[in-house]
């Protein structure tokens, strides 16, 4: 694990963005083609026709929460993969950019929706971490379980205004699922500082047991190490409470995340000689971010079992089809005034959107060739196109083929019904191939955008970076 650490002045504490197969879709062997590493595709999709389901609503506020519509048949899909023990959707929701619309409860309608339709589409497996809460808080370094506390309540809603039933199945997903993470911080130092923050996780969340239990970065803040004092690493420690964790059932998964082939590698080991399984590894992968170890880290966990979860899918947007051919000059590689908007119009910085615009034209003194991202978006809008899919689904489906689930995160009911449209299906061999080499050819890979970086936290005293070695 190598790390360098870049001095900023400041007192602000931000967080860090962390932002196959079912049964019908065994992960078949590697095959290689063109030097580069594809899965063989699966040829099955399985689907469920189920009548919709309406719960009485009653009080004025569940009613609100839950779009009135006809009755009408839902279509699931059942499109889902394993992490360790556990039955998951093969697409998860993030949940880094939730926040409540007030500023003394916790309330949020359109997350409601956005949930009630998750749960509804037997789609419902959110990521979320300790660290996350809203926007200001989190800025300022506060806020410490808010997401999670939001989550809870917006599940707890969800289920009564739709009377999910478990799943009997044991290939099929039951119920609600949720991830979280641990933060490794300077003082906690001790495996019980593991377990007793998953405790406080687990009374946030209202469950006895969380699904999936993950350290959210490998430990490289060391504050002292700017004024040369060595600090030991707490890697180890952090394991060791994630066994305890597992051994003690307050967890029925454990994972990591941003470790590379070799930290994965010696976590495993660590854990098997504890009868602990190692279930997943989340890092910032996409078809724009497989380089800086990425890709092999993908590789390296698929031949351990390991499953990847893939942060940051849609490249902060940049693959989701908001810079679109249509909206890129090709020849002045400038972009249509309102296509910035379009992308930015969300809760990004004039960082990110000033690093955003860099990867989609390109030039300017920049280490993007000019075009920037236009080619490869092409390419993705050719397959879309023949698919009857949108530029966002290609963008997902291509991560599921590579066997990782992507965690793209989603604030509308309108984001998440477009991610779902990347399930029950899977591009070819020949599509992803044609998708790798657009983005090989563009001679840039994806790093993050302001302050959110693939590989790099922003704490305070400055910027400390992990690498995928």
């Amino acid at each position: 694990m190598k790390f360098s650490v870049i001095t900023i002045t400041s007192a602000i504490l931000l967080s860090s963005n962390n932002n196959g197969g079912v049964n019908a879709f065994s992960v078949a062997p590697k095959t290689k083609k063109y030097g580069l590493h594809v899965l063989a595709m699966p040829t099955a999709i399985s689907t469920n026709n189920d009548s919709a389901r309406d719960a009485d609503i009653n009080n004025t506020l569940s009613k609100v929460l839950r779009p009135k519509t006809e009755k009408t048949a839902d279509t699931k899909i059942s499109d889902t993969t394993r992490i360790g023990n556990t039955v998951v959707p093969s697409i998860g929701i993030g949940t880094i950019s939730w926040s409540s619309d007030s500023l003394t409860r916790l309330e949020n309608l359109e997350l409601q929706s956005l949930v009630n339709t998750a749960c509804r589409e037997n789609a419902a497996f959110f990521d979320t971490a300790e660290r996350y809460g809203s926007r200001l808080k989190t800025a300022l370094g506060l806020g410490w379980g808010e997401t999670e506390m939001l989550t809870n309540k917006l599940i707890e809603r969800a289920s009564s205004a739709s009377a999910q039933e478990s799943s009997s199945s044991p290939d099929e997903v039951s119920g609600p699922l949720v991830a979280t993470k641990f933060t490794p911080s300077p003082w906690r130092t001790t495996p019980e500082s593991v377990v007793e923050a998953c405790r406080l996780s687990c009374e946030r969340l209202g469950v006895d047991k969380i699904d999936l239990y993950q350290l959210h970065m490998p430990d490289v803040v060391k504050p002292l190490r700017i004024f040369g004092f060595a600090q030991e690493s707490l890697d180890e420690v952090y394991w060791e409470g994630l066994a305890m964790c597992y051994q003690q059932g307050l967890v029925s998964n454990v994972g990591v995340s941003n470790y590379g082939p070799t930290l994965v590698t010696q976590c495993k080991q660590f854990l098997n000689a504890r009868g602990v399984p190692l279930a997943s590894n989340q890092i910032a992968y996409s078809l724009l971010g497989r380089g800086n170890g990425a890709q092999e880290t993908v590789d390296k966990c698929n031949e351990l079992g390991v499953k990847v979860l893939a942060a940051f899918p849609f490249a902060m947007g940049i693959l989701t089809g908001k810079y679109n051919s249509d909206n890129l000059d090709h020849d002045s590689s400038t972009m249509a005034e309102d296509t910035i908007t379009s992308l930015t119009k969300s809760q990004k910085t004039n960082m990110e959107l000033r690093d955003l615009n860099q990867y989609a034209k390109g030039g300017q003194g920049s280490d993007i060739p000019s075009g920037g991202v236009a080619p490869l978006i092409l390419e993705m809008e050719s397959i879309a196109k023949r698919r009857n899919k949108t530029v966002a689904q290609v963008a997902l489906n291509y991560c599921i083929c590579k066997g990782t689930i992507p965690i793209p995160g989603a604030r509308t009911q309108a984001q998440l019904s477009d991610n779902l449209g990347a399930m029950g299906w899977r591009l070819t061999s020949y599509e992803v191939l044609s998708l790798e080499e657009k983005a090989n050819m563009l001679g840039f890979e994806f790093e993050g955008a302001g302050f959110k970086r693939t590989s790099e936290k922003f704490v305070g005293y400055g910027v400390e970076k992990w690498t995928l070695d």
